[in-house]
C-alpha cells in the first residue's frame, strides 16, 4: 500500500510539472522543442486522413440507410456484439402491399394482375437492395471502422507519448538551464567571504553541490533526449503506414463503386422487364372483358404509330400535335401514322446475329413493322443495311 501511494503521488508531480510546462508554453514563457518537418507532415497528413474517413463513413451510413433510428438500432447491436435481425427494404414492403392488394380486387382483374406483376418486380429491388447494403457494409464501411477503432487509437496513444516525451525533454532543459544559471552566478558573486577558512569551505562546498545538480541535470536530459528520439521515431513508422491505409481505403472504393454498379445494373434490368410486362398486358385485359377491351385499354404502342398494311385509299393521317420528337411513350396519340417513318438512335446496339442491325447512337434511320414481329422490335434500315432493332433504342420523329 504504501508502495502505491508513493506511485501515485510521483506520478501526480510529474502530471503536475508537465502541466506547468504546457501553461508556460502557451504563454510564451518557455522553450518548445519542435518536431521534425517531416514527422510534422505526417501527423498533418494523419489527422486529415481521419477527419475525412469519419465524414465518409458517417455520409455512407447515411446513403445506406437514411432512417436514423435504424442506424441508431445497428449501432447498438454491434455495440452488444449481436446479429442484426433481417430488415425488410422499403421496396419489398411496397412490393408485399401490392400483392396484397392484388388478392383483395382479385389478380383475375387487370388492376390485380398489375399489382402483381409491378408487386413482384419491386420485391426483387428491394432484394437487389439489401444485397447492395450487405456488400458496402461489407467491403467498405468495415475497413473504414477497423482503422477508425484500431489503427488511428493506437496512433493517437503513441502521438500522446510523444507529446508527453517531448513536455519532459523540455522541464529537462529548463531545469539544465536554471542549473548552469546558478552555477554561473555563485562563481561570479560568492555568498561567503573566501579570506576566512570557514568560509571558504562552506563556498567550496556550495559550488560542488550546484556542479553536482549540473551533471544531474545533464543526465537527465541525455536520458529525456534518448527517450523522445525513441518515442519519435515509433510514431513516424506508425505515421509512415498512413500510406498503406490509403491504398487499401482505394481498393474498398474500388469495391463500392463495383457493388453499387452492380446494384444500379439489376434494377435498370428489372425496371426494363418490368416495362416489357406492363407492354404485354394482354393477356389480363383480354380475361377481363375480351378482344375489344383488350384493343381499346391495351393498345400495342407500336402498332398504333407502324399499321402493318398500307392506307387504304381515301383515308388521310391525322396531322401531328407537335412537331419537336417525341418519345415511344407518346407515339400512340401524338405521332402521324405511316408506313414507314424515320427515328433516331439513342444508344448503341450490337447486333446479335444476322437477322438484327447494329446502331450507333445520334444517327438516323429508318424503321417500320412487319407483320407477326415481336411488339418490342422494329425492323430498321440503313442504306443497303437492314435488320431488327429494338424499339427501346430509338427516339421516333415526326
Amino acid at each position: 500500500m504504501d508502495f502505491n501511494v508513493k506511485k501515485l503521488a510521483s506520478g501526480a508531480g510529474v502530471f503536475f510539472t508537465r502541466a506547468v510546462q504546457f501553461t508556460e508554453e502557451k504563454l510564451g514563457q518557455a522553450e518548445k522543442t519542435e518536431l521534425d518537418p517531416h514527422l510534422e507532415n505526417l501527423i498533418t497528413r494523419a489527422d486529415c486522413t481521419k477527419n475525412w474517413t469519419e465524414k465518409i463513413l458517417r455520409q455512407t451510413e447515411v446513403l445506406l440507410q437514411p432512417n436514423p433510428s435504424a442506424r441508431i438500432e445497428e449501432f447498438i447491436y454491434d455495440k452488444l456484439e449481436k446479429k442484426l435481425p433481417s430488415r425488410t427494404t422499403n421496396a419489398e414492403l411496397l412490393g408485399q402491399y401490392m400483392l396484397d392488394a392484388s388478392n383483395e380486387f382479385g389478380q383475375g382483374t387487370p388492376y390485380g394482375s398489375t399489382l402483381v406483376t409491378v408487386g413482384e418486380y419491386q420485391k426483387r429491388l428491394g432484394s437487389a437492395e439489401r444485397e447492395f447494403i450487405q456488400t458496402s457494409a461489407a467491403t467498405f464501411l468495415t475497413p473504414l471502422r477497423n482503422f477508425l477503432e484500431g489503427d488511428w487509437r493506437t496512433i493517437s496513444k503513441e502521438r500522446r507519448l510523444l507529446e508527453n516525451r517531448r513536455l519532459d525533454l523540455d522541464i529537462c532543459k529548463t531545469r539544465l538551464k536554471k542549473a548552469k544559471q546558478a552555477e554561473a552566478k555563485a562563481a561570479a558573486a560568492p555568498d561567503f567571504q573566501e579570506t576566512r577558512p570557514r568560509n571558504y569551505v562552506l563556498s567550496a562546498s556550495a559550488s560542488a553541490l550546484l556542479s553536482e545538480e549540473v551533471d544531474k541535470a545533464e543526465h537527465e536530459l541525455r536520458v529525456a533526449q534518448t527517450e523522445f528520439d525513441r518515442q519519435a521515431e515509433v510514431t513516424r513508422l506508425l505515421l509512415e503506414g498512413i500510406s498503406s491505409t490509403h491504398l487499401n481505403h482505394q481498393r474498398c472504393l474500388q469495391d463500392f463503386a463495383e457493388a453499387q454498379a452492380t446494384y444500379y445494373a439489376q434494377c435498370h434490368h428489372y425496371m426494363h422487364e418490368l416495362q416489357r410486362e406492363l407492354n404485354k398486358c394482354v393477356p389480363g385485359c383480354a380475361n377481363a372483358v375480351g378482344t375489344s377491351y383488350q384493343s381499346a385499354a391495351c393498345p400495342d404502342p407500336v402498332s398504333a404509330a407502324f399499321p402493318s398494311g398500307p392506307l387504304s385509299p381515301g383515308t388521310t393521317a391525322p396531322a401531328s400535335s407537335s412537331s419537336k420528337p417525341k418519345t415511344l411513350a407518346m407515339e400512340q396519340t401524338q405521332l402521324p401514322i405511316t408506313g414507314t417513318r424515320k427515328a433516331k438512335v439513342l444508344y448503341d446496339y450490337d447486333a446479335h446475329d444476322s437477322s438484327e442491325l447494329s446502331l450507333l447512337a445520334d444517327e438516323l434511320i429508318t424503321v417500320y413493322t412487319v407483320p407477326g414481329m415481336d411488339p418490342d422490335w422494329l425492323f430498321g434500315e440503313r442504306g443497303n443495311e437492314k435488320g431488327k432493332v429494338p424499339v427501346t433504342y430509338l427516339e421516333l420523329l415526326s
